[in-house]
């Protein structure tokens, strides 16, 4: 009998162990495909040639897209570096990479009021989290506390009980212990609705509610009302405290089914830190598919963290594709500017 490498058997294009393809691509391989995708340092399908994002230059409020060097490839940093040469930018669009059209912008006031004016959430640095790929240099998305992004109209996004998951790559030394460094599924209405109308990826060192072993920081889940590491609203000692600088961090939910997988965004596989069922009173969920980063679902925007790629997928993805994913950010080689 043959044995072929799964990635092949999915019809995706290998070198040696390394898959040649866009983690969206990865995911639609498995019949659940990305329904939105958010980079500012490299494209997420091997074709995408579009903007990644886009930076407002202070010296005389204009605005130019970044965009990929090549097809499928890393941001060009050197446009940035060009445009904003003298003076200061900030990100005020994450291009939705899917063709959903579920960009993030600058989040609205809501049960916590931004500090910005309107009571609207501060932008990021376009220069505050630089890194290479491959050695080619890019920029992330640091967040710091009164910073947020959000869509409050996701198209494709899961609601109610519907299945879906997501990853963030995050840099595993940025963080702190406030609510909450969140990326994913939220409320519509920036305020608090309820337990499980969330269902977000956090990282960070809270112990508000739920955390892992350790002293963190942990992935957790942010499921509103509550910071969920398993199970048990209070801990779980399989979530193990991040020491990797760059991280991969996983989520998913389906029929009071989810999982919180993970891993070292440089090197190696991804664990498994929970899968099982949903916390009591979470089940079943009451998704509502606005998509947050860097602020909890009622904007509370006390956190901070850096961000530099995630998406979302619509159903609920196998272990096997999230480790093609995995092997996907790995081969982006991501590491610290120097």
């Amino acid at each position: 009998m043959l044995f072929f490498p799964l990635s092949l058997a999915l019809g995706l294009v290998a070198k040696g162990s390394v898959v040649a393809a866009g983690p969206c691509n990865i995911y639609a391989s498995g019949n659940t495909p990305c329904v939105a995708a958010h980079s500012t340092t490299r494209a997420l399908y091997d074709a995408y040639t579009g903007a990644l994002y886009q930076v407002l230059r202070a010296s005389d409020n204009t605005t130019a897209d970044i965009a990929p060097l090549t097809a499928g490839g890393v941001a060009n940093a050197a446009a940035q570096d060009a445009f904003c040469d003298g003076t200061t930018c900030s990100i005020i669009i994450i291009y939705d990479q899917s063709g959903n059209g579920n960009h993030l912008t600058q989040a609205p006031p809501g049960g916590f009021a931004g500090p910005a004016p309107g009571g609207y959430d501060n932008l990021a640095s376009a220069t505050g989290a630089p890194v290479t790929l491959n050695g080619q240099k890019a920029y992330g998305v640091s967040i710091e506390p009164g910073m947020g992004y959000r869509n409050n109209n996701a198209m494709g996004t899961a609601t109610g009980d519907e299945a879906e998951g997501m990853y963030a790559v995050l840099d595993g030394t940025n963080y702190n212990d406030q609510c909450c460094f969140d990326y994913g599924n939220a409320e519509t209405s920036n305020t608090d609705t309820g337990a499980g109308h969330m269902e977000a990826i956090y990282f960070g060192d809270c112990t508000i509610w739920g955390t892992g072993s350790g002293s963190g920081p942990w992935i957790m889940a942010d499921l509103e009302n509550g910071l969920f590491s398993g199970e048990s609203a209070t801990y779980n000692d399989g979530d193990p405290s991040i020491t990797s600088r760059f991280v991969t961090a996983m989520l998913k939910g389906q029929l009071n089914e989810w999982s919180i997988r993970g891993g070292d965004a440089i090197s190696g596989p991804l664990s498994t830190y929970y899968s099982g069922g949903r916390p009591a009173g979470y089940n079943p969920m009451n998704k509502e598919g606005a998509i947050i980063l860097g602020i909890g679902g009622d904007n509370s925007n006390g956190a901070q963290g850096t961000f530099y790629e995630g998406v979302m997928t619509s159903g609920y993805p196998s272990d096997d594709i999230e480790n093609l994913v995995q092997e996907n950010i790995v081969a982006a080689k991501y590491a610290a500017f120097s």
